[in-house]
């Protein structure tokens, strides 16, 4: 398909509430929003590095000028058969994945929407239906960690993740396991620590959870392999894994024993479907992972959860938990406790109600 425009937002989506990690607390998500056209048929994507660098090296200002100045303009005029296409056009960029995804999701949609398939069966999933997980960040107190899980739990949900941060971590965990034995539980680092934690990390092992979650440097691999050598709980790559070449690496050096994949990370649907299928041929189990996307992000997350080694609850919310209302229409919501369905319309099955997205936007360019 010939591309013959491209719209690039970059948009402000203030959340219910501040969302805490260890890369720090965040009350509005800045994400970058992509709208491709080809002839009367167009597609949306979108990716969500948020407002500074400090879950990865890029943020989305930055995103946005690299998609405007540099990426857009490779596609511009050209006939894209396939996500491998969009790639090869968009490597003569070192990195910068987060701006790639952007491009690389809308090209998915797009071409769903053109032959009028859903996009969770153009992805080759086989059942639209897909278990989600709760997550919670670091909260004002423990005892209300401990509330807000029991509600999660009797919901249904089969699994919770936890934020994990210095003055947040051990303590906390071991409070939540007392009052949870039997839950399925794993924790998210975010890059926090090292390997002089190593005896924290072992006393970890002994609460029986299901993983851990990026608890070293965000591009380290070798030190993830020796810190996996001394535990018996797996660990969880997140951070790590930008691209399929580093997800090989990880499998060879026994980095970890699973693989969290989120599309805006690895430069979007293309790459993550590669990445699961490596994964799969080598039996490392994945999941599906989010940045707080919007509808239309989280849409494209889903599709992607249908595929069959994905096997953990996803990352992948109700719009209601972060924001009222989403930037994006329909929002994000449960099918059935613990579970979402992705849609059965056209493409991804969602796109930006077009008043929020004027009202929340900071930057557009119309390339053409």
């Amino acid at each position: 398909m010939r591309i013959d425009a491209i719209d690039v937002y970059r948009v402000a989506m203030p959340l219910v509430y501040p969302f805490r990690t260890a890369f720090g607390d965040n009350e509005v998500i800045d994400s970058v929003l992509v709208r491709m056209r080809s002839g009367g048929v167009y597609g949306w994507g979108e990716s969500a590095p948020w407002g500074v660098p400090g879950y990865s090296p890029e943020f989305a200002a930055g995103a946005f000028v690299i998609i405007r100045d540099f990426l857009a303009p490779r596609l511009l005029g050209e006939d894209v058969q396939t996500g491998a296409d969009i790639q090869i056009r968009l490597a003569h960029v070192k990195g910068n994945p987060f701006a790639k995804a952007a491009l690389d999701l809308a090209w998915w949609d797009l071409a769903a929407r053109r032959q009028a398939k859903p996009l969770w069966q153009l992805l080759g999933g086989a059942d639209p239906e897909v278990d989600v997980g709760a997550d919670f960040g670091v909260m004002e107190s423990v005892d209300d960690l401990l509330r807000t899980m029991e509600t999660a739990l009797a919901a249904g949900f089969k699994r919770t993740k936890l934020k994990f941060r210095p003055g947040w971590d051990l303590d906390m965990l071991t409070a939540v396991r007392r009052r949870f034995p039997d839950a399925v539980i794993h924790i998210d680092c975010n890059s926090a620590y090292t390997l002089a934690d190593v005896d924290m990390f072992q006393q970890i092992d002994q609460l029986g959870m299901a993983m851990i979650e990026q608890p070293l440097m965000h591009d380290d691999l070798l030190d993830h392999a020796a810190l996996q050598a001394q535990l018996k709980t797996p660990l969880c790559l997140d951070e790590s894994i930008t691209s399929l070449d580093k997800a090989r690496q990880a499998i060879q050096l026994r980095a970890c024993g699973w693989i969290n994949i989120k599309p805006g990370r690895v430069g979007g649907l293309t790459n993550a479907i590669a990445i699961h299928d490596l994964c799969q041929g080598a039996g490392v189990p994945c999941w599906v992972g989010g940045m707080l996307e919007s509808a239309v992000g989280a849409s494209h997350c889903l599709a992607l959860a249908t595929l069959p080694n994905f096997i953990y609850p996803a990352d992948i919310f109700p719009s209601e938990r972060f924001y009222k209302p989403d930037l994006s229409e329909p929002p994000m919501a449960l099918s059935a406790p613990s579970r979402m369905t992705a849609s059965n319309t056209p493409g991804c099955g969602a796109e930006p109600d077009p008043m929020r997205l004027e009202q929340r936007t900071l930057e557009h360019v119309h390339l053409v």
